[in-house]
């Protein structure tokens, strides 16, 4: 586990890499207010957008989620809970007023990056 990266993962540098280019600027790796230990992937603190890539297999993804054989109960209760701690960082999020969105990392980057680039320009002042 400890091998895992953490942050700038392959799925992470490719959405910022795009965003970077559609002249986008965002903080990275900002705290969750209010919330130690927890992160926003990629922030719009402006506008209040809280951008999250999960892996699939860490934050079980209803295509790819799947569950180790050696120490199968350990494994499920962990994954439960970062699963169970997602929902609660979103709604801390939520209530605080920023809009959280968040993206598998098997989804193209692309697809990503447009969706959270609509999202950001369409809360921007003109």
């Amino acid at each position: 586990m400890s091998r895992q990266a953490r942050r700038d993962t392959s799925p992470e540098v490719a959405v910022r890499k795009l965003l970077h280019a559609a002249g986008l600027r965002y903080r990275l790796q900002r705290k969750v207010p209010g919330m130690s230990r927890r992160t926003i992937d990629i922030a719009f603190p402006g506008v209040r957008v809280a951008v999250f890539l999960d892996g699939c297999f860490w934050h079980g993804c209803p295509q790819h989620a799947t569950s180790p054989k050696a120490n199968s109960e350990w494994w499920r209760v962990k994954l439960d809970r970062n699963v169970a701690r997602d929902l609660e960082t979103t709604a801390h999020l939520q209530a605080a007023g920023w809009l959280v969105l968040r993206f598998w990392e098997h989804e193209p980057p692309e697809d990503v990056a447009m969706r959270v680039s609509q999202v950001v320009r369409g809360l921007q002042q003109p």
